[in-house]
């Protein structure tokens, strides 16, 4: 191990003065959501194998992805493959070169936020 003096070595920045930005917020975001929709994709596996098994195991797993919780993490998943979806889409236009510069980049991530929210709405407003 080197001795080097603390005194003279610059401080990383810290959390409470660092500016979230929305480039990092929606990266941070994009990962959340894949972990998420992992949780909701074992959902609907335990359901289809509840099925699959017999009536009771079948009418266990339907009430529950059919209560009040069910739905909500069902709207939930749903907003979440919407949002991940278009992050993806982001990234390979990212990944050709294009919107890269920082003004750009915020707004399409802006973007991608607010049509998120409205293809989450009118999905849950057609089916």
């Amino acid at each position: 191990m080197s001795k080097a003096n603390p005194g003279n070595r610059p401080l990383s920045p810290h959390l409470t003065i660092y500016r979230p930005q929305w480039t990092s917020m929606t990266s941070i975001f994009t990962r959340i959501t894949g972990n998420a929709l992992i949780v909701a994709a074992l959902m609907i596996v335990w359901w289809f194998i509840a099925a699959a098994t017999g009536p009771e195991a079948f009418a266990a797993a339907d009430g529950f992805i059919t209560s009040w919780f069910g739905d909500l993490v069902m709207f939930l998943s749903m907003a979440a493959l919407w949002y991940h979806t278009l992050a993806g889409v982001r990234h390979l236009i990212w990944d050709q070169g294009h919107m890269l510069e920082v003004d750009k980049a915020e707004t399409a991530g802006q973007a991608m936020v607010l049509v998120a929210v409205l293809l989450t709405i009118f999905t849950a407003i057609v089916i």
